[in-house]
């Protein structure tokens, strides 16, 4: 829910789901035909995951980071991996790009030129996100939610950024 005092938009497990899946429904009814799955590491991964699931397609992940510091909240300059990951010799065809949200835009911005530069057999690029926020340089093909301004969205995986190993340990010693 949006606390529009606080700009933060806070997310829980199950709205997390439920939100892949009604974004996998919009791109569903568009009535596009992919050939690959690509997700953007590290927020892509779950969307991703669950999409080459629902479309019965390959999924194939590019390691992307524009965000730093211990919380995670510090974006920087975007770094792109030197490669995709996937099962697929060469990635081709049409892709479906997909990540959590599209913040300031950059990510997605320069992403594009970079798949179509090292894969050039790659005939088309549709993008999806869950979020899209108003401040964005670029707006995907699909998204869920249009949000206003730049509010912080707090996704339920977040508590692993700050959760250490030891906490866990201690949280299972007691359980017991």
């Amino acid at each position: 829910m949006l606390n529009t005092e606080q700009k933060d938009l806070w997310v829980s497990w199950d709205e997390y789901h439920r939100a892949i899946e009604l974004l996998a429904l919009k791109v569903h009814e568009s009535g596009l035909q992919f050939d690959h799955i690509l997700c953007l590491a590290r927020g892509g991964l779950r969307i991703g995951d669950v999409f080459s699931r629902l479309f019965k397609l390959p999924l194939s992940i590019l390691s992307v980071s524009s965000y730093r510091g211990a919380a995670g909240q510090d974006q920087g300059q975007i770094q792109i991996g030197g490669s995709v990951a996937s099962i697929e010799k060469n990635l081709r065809g049409r892709i479906l790009l997909v990540d959590d949200l599209v913040d300031s835009g950059i990510t997605f911005r320069e992403v594009q030129p970079w798949l179509r530069n090292r894969y050039p057999e790659i005939s088309e690029i549709k993008s999806a996100v869950i979020w899209v926020k108003s401040v964005s340089v670029v707006v995907p093909d699909f998204y869920l939610e249009y949000l206003e301004g730049a509010p912080w969205i707090h996704q339920p995986f977040e508590i692993y950024d700050t959760l250490s190993l030891e906490e866990i340990d201690s949280k299972r010693s007691s359980e017991i």
